[in-house]
Formats: C-alpha cells, sequence, structure tokens
C-alpha cells in the first residue's frame, strides 16, 4: 500500500468512527453545581460553614413536569475529630467538589440507557453534613465551628427547587445511594408533604438498608456508631416520631428496618445480599478481624472458605428477615435484592442498564424499578444464594 492510499486508508476509518466517537462523548453528561445562595437564611450550612449545592439537569418533553432528586452518599462522621477532617474534604465542603457532575444510569438524559427517566428534571444533591442530611445541631469550642444541618440542608434545597418548577411536579422520585439510600428512607415521607397532592410520589433506596448486626467478634459496631452520629448531631429530633415512640432506643430508627414500617410513600429498596460496604464495616469491620483473616475473602468472594461463606449466607438471611414484614405487607411497594458484591447500583450505567447488566429473573434493575414506578407491576425481585448469579458486578473497593 503506498503512502497516499495508506492516508485515504486513515481518513475513510476516522470519517466511520467519527460518528460513534461523538455519540460517546455526547454520553458523558456533565452537570454544574448550584450553590443555594440563601441557604443561610434557613441556617443551612455544610460542615464547614460553606453554602450546600445541588446539580440540576432540566428535563424535556413529556418528562419536563417530572423530577427525580438523587441523595449522593458518602458515609458519615461521629465524632468531633472525623468531623473535623471530613470539613476539609468534599464530603463536608462544597468548596472542595467538583464544580461539574457526571450524570449516568439513573441520571443519565439518553434514553437508549435510561428509558424511563431520561427526559425527566434530574437532581444530584450534594452530601456535606455527614449524617445523612438528618442532623440540627453546631459545635464551637472557640477554636473550631462544625455545622451538623444536614436537615436544614435538605429542606433549603427543596426549597430552592419549588420555584423550579418542583412545586408543579406531576410525577416525582426520592432516590440517593449508600448515606443517601438511608436519607431516602428518613425523608421520604417529608418529600411528599412538599409536593400537590395529586401527583404521583415514590421513593427509591439504593444500598441505603444498612442492617443492624453483630459483627463476626459479636458487637454491635454499627449500633455504636449510629448512636455517636445521631447524639452529636442532634438526629433524633428529625427521626420518624411514631419509630421512635415505638421503641426502647430511639435512636434506632436511624436503621432503616425500623424505620421502614412507617414510611406511607411507595417504596422500593435496591440493594445487594452481600453489599461490600456492610460486608467489609459492619460484618468484618477491621477491629472484628485484627489478624487480617477474612482479608482475601474480602477482595475476591472466590478466596473465602466455608466458613466464610457460611457466615455471608446468615448475612444475606438476616437482610431477608429484615424485610419479611415490607416483602409480605407492602402492596405498593417493590425491591430487588440480588446477589452481586456491590454498593451503589442505580448511578453506574454498567449496574443499571446495559446489555450485560446484572439481573434477578432476567430482569435489568433499571426495568424492575420502572415496572414498579410505571407499570404498576408488584416487583418484588430476590436472587438466589451466591454464587448462583453470573450476570453480577462485583463492584468491590
Amino acid at each position: 500500500m503506498n503512502a497516499a492510499v495508506e492516508i485515504v486508508f486513515i481518513l475513510v476509518l476516522l470519517l466511520s468512527f467519527a460518528p460513534w466517537l461523538i455519540c460517546a462523548k455526547d454520553r458523558r453528561l456533565e452537570v454544574k453545581m448550584t450553590l443555594v445562595q440563601n441557604a443561610s437564611a434557613h441556617g443551612a450550612f455544610c460542615l464547614d460553614g460553606s453554602l450546600p449545592a445541588y446539580h440540576l439537569h432540566r428535563g424535556f418533553g413529556a418528562g419536563a413536569r417530572n423530577w427525580l432528586l438523587q441523595f449522593e452518599g458518602g458515609g458519615w462522621c461521629n465524632d468531633i475529630p472525623s468531623c473535623l477532617e471530613r470539613a476539609q474534604t468534599r464530603r463536608g465542603s462544597t468548596r472542595y467538589m467538583t464544580k461539574y457532575e457526571i450524570f449516568s444510569g439513573i441520571l443519565s438524559n439518553n434514553a437508549s440507557l435510561n428509558p424511563d427517566f431520561y427526559n425527566w428534571n434530574r437532581v444530584k444533591i450534594r452530601y456535606c453534613d455527614g449524617a445523612s442530611f438528618a442532623g440540627n445541631a453546631k459545635f464551637d469550642n472557640g477554636t473550631s465551628s462544625l455545622y451538623f444541618r444536614g436537615q436544614k440542608i435538605w429542606e433549603a434545597i427543596i426549597l430552592d427547587l419549588l420555584p423550579k418548577g418542583l412545586a408543579n411536579a406531576r410525577k416525582a422520585l426520592l432516590s440517593g445511594c449508600s448515606a443517601g439510600g438511608l436519607a431516602t428512607f428518613l425523608h421520604c415521607d417529608e418529600f411528599t408533604k412538599y409536593l400537590p397532592n395529586n401527583a404521583s410520589v415514590k421513593c427509591l433506596s439504593d444500598a441505603g438498608f444498612f442492617l443492624d448486626e453483630r459483627d463476626i467478634s459479636l458487637n454491635h459496631t454499627m449500633r455504636s456508631l449510629y448512636k455517636e452520629i445521631v447524639e452529636l448531631q442532634g438526629v433524633e429530633q428529625n427521626l420518624d416520631k411514631n419509630c421512635t415512640k415505638s421503641l426502647y432506643i430511639p435512636e434506632l430508627c436511624f436503621f432503616p428496618q425500623y424505620a421502614l414500617r412507617y414510611i406511607t410513600t411507595p417504596f422500593f429498596i435496591l440493594n445487594s445480599a452481600y453489599d461490600v460496604f456492610q460486608f467489609h464495616h459492619i460484618l468484618v469491620p477491621p477491629s472484628a478481624d485484627p489478624r487480617g483473616h477474612w482479608n482475601r475473602c474480602k477482595l475476591n468472594p472466590a478466596a473465602c472458605n466455608a466458613h466464610q461463606i457460611d457466615v455471608l449466607q446468615g448475612f444475606r438471611s438476616d437482610m431477608l428477615s429484615a424485610l419479611r414484614f415490607f416483602f409480605a405487607s407492602s402492596r405498593r411497594g417493590g425491591m430487588f435484592i440480588n446477589s452481586c458484591f456491590a454498593h451503589c447500583q442505580s448511578e453506574s450505567q454498567d449496574t443499571w442498564f446495559a446489555v450485560d447488566s446484572p439481573r434477578v429473573h432476567n430482569k435489568t434493575i433499571a426495568e424492575a424499578v420502572g415496572d414498579w414506578y410505571f407499570r404498576g407491576r408488584v416487583t418484588k425481585e430476590i436472587d438466589c444464594p451466591y454464587p448462583c448469579n453470573n450476570s453480577c458486578h462485583n463492584l468491590i473497593p
């Protein structure tokens, strides 16, 4: 092949792939941050005193009056040192956050990648308080200050969005991932009260069903953590009153398994039965495995020995037991509990809706959520135990 022919051949190839390259670039939707300028009037501040923020991508066509709000996740802080440290990161201050966020999965604006919600108004609510948007307190020792104002952040963002069209919503979905998934349990019914009486309002928690479970050393590690968060950040006042009145230990209502039965808004629970965050921090936290016997198993489920698999299957059983009442009694609720080692599956395109997405009973997560929200089908999918599901994407940090 001479030089001239070779150049022509390369040009033909580039022209052939140009539409694909443009399309691939278009799929990467980057959405600009909006600071809530009047948040200070509501006493709403991130841990470090900076203004809270969200990212809004406008809906269009038939979805112009529909709204999807997604709480960002990112763990918690449970004492002054950890909150001071957090305040100097993107988890505690909008000063350190990226000014543009990529919207994918349930937030995508591509009909082929997100067929049910692509043309809705989609909002990502940034997380900067460390208590799942539920605290209302302040720390000040004369040298350092911390604002535990998650509840007020949530309220200020809603008030900012109402005049932008949320007040006239026809359909709405409140969602969230991880600590944001927990926030969905805490704020679901409250969200409904802001919207028109004739609006169709539902909630979806992704990887937010954190269990009140003993770890492998039989300690209540997660219960202790949540107790510290609730006390430090003034969360109890914002927990469901019916729940706190019914329990001897009111702060347990920070756990979804206790709060769930009091939620009246239609709810969908998306969770892995082997959620890797819960596996690594609730079931086998570092404090319960000082010699690292579980390290190989944590990194690769195929490396787990028979005893470790039994422990993991026990954790799955406890999760299903905690969901039994919801599974049997909720007529408007939905579930997708798969057997993948993952944490958060709605924001990633690969796990939300793709050719090789995880499936349960031949249904993707996006299809299950769409059937539940739009098509009136009772969707309560529970996967068989590990390692039966070959479609899983095991997403292990």
